[in-house]
């Protein structure tokens, strides 16, 4: 799926717009649009491809103190 980026958006913000996180996904949004690494933000109107993306693995909590 592609998307129009808008006015100050990064690629992580594009990825918790979309997918709800960015632990995982953004990675895989910069495989999907080589070259796209080199901008801190984007362009207005500067499509980007967002892929189906894999959920990433749930960590588990630890409770240091208690």
């Amino acid at each position: 799926m592609k998307v129009k980026a808008l006015q100050g958006d990064t690629v992580d913000l594009l990825c918790w717009r979309h997918y709800g996180t960015t632990q995982g996904v953004t990675e895989q949004v910069l495989s999907a649009n080589p070259g796209l690494s080199l901008y801190v933000f984007l362009s207005a109107g500067q499509e980007v491809e967002l892929p189906e993306v894999t959920a990433p693995t749930q960590q588990e909590m630890v409770q240091l103190w208690g």
